[in-house]
């Protein structure tokens, strides 16, 4: 309701100025949901730009008037954004990009979903030279957290996943059903609002369950392969190793996703993933086989299929996509983004 009649008051503000002579440029922006694949936010675009368009033709009239240009923008999809100051930065570049000079928000606007950061992203914004509004809306700015922030979806989610967990370790005799119940159902009450960004697709997380089990079997195969490798690496006479600083950009997006990567790379022996950034990979190796290998992206091919399916797969390798530098100062990791466009969809 508050977007809506934030949309209205800007439609307003627009329509004096036109009075007035003026041409007037509107740019509607949201923050790209946390874990969305750039397939997503070019969906999410595309319906913004379609209710943005139904709200402009009903508020201007019959048309939208001759001196006004309107875009629409989901920013942020290649930044992993954490504070206040992040989401903040990712509006200025733009407003910086388009040569705008005025930012009206909508009262309930919250990137995260959980979290209030509107207070602390004006903040921000003010301490630039740009102007900041927040949309004088009828209504109450704020809701609690929970009807807010989450919907049936997330909550039914939750409660299975914690339900199924806890019939796993117990049985299905009546009191542990009960007793079951009611914990997921506390569970779910008081982890939902932080559980997610995004209301979950229960078919995709039902292919990604059927891929897991493929994926870990390759795991532990990569696994052994370089457990053997090292093993003669120690046992060699001349313990031929040369241990190395790589950066790694991967094509993958979410928190999940990431995290699998960076887990699987410290699993595997030779490997060590120091830290992420984003989505970029600072990784201690110790053999040149085993830098040979994150080139060529195996692992990070593997849980693009797990989680994006087998167009995820079908990638250029790290080197061939030009996101891998060998021999990287620790200090200097992270500091170059260069641009990667894959096939990301089911």
């Amino acid at each position: 309701m508050t977007i809506r009649e934030t949309v209205a008051y800007v439609v307003r503000q627009a329509s004096d100025a036109i009075e007035d002579g003026q041409a007037v440029e509107l740019h509607f922006v949201s923050i790209s949901v946390m874990g969305a694949t750039p397939e997503e936010s070019e969906q999410d675009r595309d319906r913004l730009r379609e209710l943005i368009d139904a709200w402009l033709t009903e508020d201007f009239g019959e048309e939208i008037p001759d001196g006004v240009t309107v875009e629409t923008a989901i920013v942020g999809q290649d930044q992993y954004l954490f504070s206040p100051d992040d989401y903040a930065n990712v509006l200025l570049e733009y407003a910086s990009n388009h040569d705008l000079g005025r930012v009206v928000m909508d009262p309930e606007y919250n990137p995260e979903g959980t979290i209030p950061l509107l207070a602390p992203i004006e903040s921000r914004l003010r301490a630039s030279d740009i102007d900041v509004e927040q949309a004088p809306v009828e209504r109450e700015a704020r809701q609690p957290a929970l009807s807010r922030a989450a919907t049936l979806p997330r909550y039914f989610a939750i409660f299975a996943i914690s339900f199924g967990f806890y019939l796993s370790i117990g049985s299905l005799v009546l009191f542990d059903l009960i007793t079951g119940a009611i914990t997921a159902g506390l569970v779910s009450l008081l982890l939902t609002p932080v559980a997610f960004r995004r209301t979950p697709s229960f078919g995709r997380a039902l292919r990604q369950l059927v891929r897991m089990p493929l994926y870990t079997v390759y795991l532990l195969w990569e696994i052994a392969k370089a457990n053997v490798t090292m093993a003669y690496v120690i046992l060699h006479p001349s313990l031929p190793i040369d241990p190395k600083m790589v950066e790694l950009r991967a094509a993958l997006w979410g928190d999940v996703p990431i995290t699998t990567l960076a887990n699987s790379i410290t699993l595997t022996p030779g490997t060590l993933s120091v830290t992420v950034s984003q989505r970029t990979f600072l990784v201690h190796s110790l053999t040149g086989s085993s830098r040979d290998d994150l080139s060529a992206g195996g692992l990070e091919r593997a849980v693009r299929f797990v989680f994006y399916g087998r167009s995820g797969a079908r990638i250029p390798s790290p080197r061939e996509r030009g996101d891998y530098a060998d021999d990287v100062d620790a200090t200097d990791a992270g500091t170059t983004e260069p641009e990667t466009e894959v096939q990301t969809d089911d």
